[in-house]
């Protein structure tokens, strides 16, 4: 049986690390990028010969483009793409600028974007593909009030134009799972936020755990899914 190949943009992230666990727990051939935290990447899977990774600064989009452009074979033998980037700098909307709105952007939705154009002609030719984008819960009421760029940029993870339709028939599958506050450091970020407060939002009581959002990305990816397209996937404890 052919070992899958997955490639993960934003595996440093405590869910990306994770869901790198979880892969090659289930024999699969992983490659993570990440832009900082690479000591948690190389301490936990430096001697395992089925994990790879590289470095990048996704808010340089243009020089990310062409990195992609002068490797175009190399991701063009992933099977599986999930999209767990989190660029999150606290901004208002009154006091956003256009860098840090085009950094979010970039980040958090462009750069997956060029990855997918470049995955799609390999999962074409092998008539096989799992991709998973990711949201944020904030998006289903408006984002915080210090995150309004994090939120737009989540926001268009959720978005499916006709051309991803297009490849479910070609067995090329994309998802978006809505992903609900999980103990993570990036909440950090957000001061004086009142997390007991706002777990008192979710009707389950509680945050979730980065493996739980793992277990559902590599459902996802997985042959198991062979059905779900075109789905944005709340996973938020019934928020």
């Amino acid at each position: 049986m052919k070992q899958r190949k997955v490639l993960i943009l934003g595996g440093s992230s405590d869910i990306g690390i994770e869901a790198i666990k979880l892969f090659l727990k289930n024999n699969w051939k992983v490659t993570a990028h990440f832009n900082s935290r690479k000591i948690n990447l190389g301490r936990s899977f430096k001697n395992n010969k089925d994990f790879s990774q590289f470095k990048f600064d996704l808010q340089k989009i243009q020089s990310f483009e062409k990195f992609l452009n002068k490797n175009r074979s190399r991701f063009s033998e992933f099977d599986s793409f999930v999209n767990l980037t989190g660029y999150l700098k606290p901004t208002t909307f009154e006091k956003f600028s256009l860098k840090e709105l085009y950094n979010h952007l970039n980040v958090n939705s462009i750069s997956s974007l060029l990855v997918i154009r470049k995955l799609i002609p390999g999962m074409k030719r092998r008539k096989w593909g799992r991709i998973v984008n990711t949201s944020s819960i904030g998006t289903k009421f408006g984002g915080g009030l210090k995150s309004f760029a994090y939120s737009l940029s989540k926001f268009n993870n959720q978005f499916f134009p006709s051309y991803f339709k297009s490849l479910y028939s070609q067995n090329i599958i994309i998802n978006s799972l809505q992903i609900g506050v999980t103990k993570t450091k990036i909440h950090k970020k957000l001061k004086n936020k009142d997390y007991k407060k706002r777990i008192k939002l979710i009707p389950l009581g509680r945050m979730a755990e980065p493996s739980e959002v793992a277990n559902y990305i590599f459902q996802l990816c997985s042959k198991k899914n062979s059905l779900l397209a075109g789905a944005v996937i709340n996973i938020s404890g019934g928020e």
